[in-house]
């Protein structure tokens, strides 16, 4: 589970294993034998992916589904508006209209 998030999540922010190692600080092969399940990654790791990604560790390991947005430095405004348009997504995913 882990190898399959960490491969979802970097292709999901638009980097390849080349970009991710640079910005963990750490060999391409080490980011391809995650993904390849060939080992883990450490600890220490695990928490800087997590942060990277904006997603609890929980997550990385496949214990639980949420994911988090990163909302620091967002104004009262931008907030409602972020609220809303969330809103109005899990309304047409659900199928509901207004």
């Amino acid at each position: 589970m882990l190898n399959e998030r960490i491969k979802e999540l970097r292709i999901l922010n638009g980097m390849s294993q080349v970009d991710l190692a640079a910005r963990l600080g750490i060999s391409k092969q080490s980011v391809s034998n995650w993904e390849n399940d060939n080992i883990q990654p450490s600890i220490e790791m695990l928490l800087k992916l997590a942060r990277l990604f904006s997603v609890s560790t929980d997550y990385l390991l496949g214990l639980e589904k949420r994911r988090y947005l990163e909302i620091s430095g967002l104004s009262e405004t931008q907030l409602t508006h972020l609220q809303q348009i969330i809103n109005d997504l899990v309304h047409v995913n659900s199928g509901q209209t207004e």
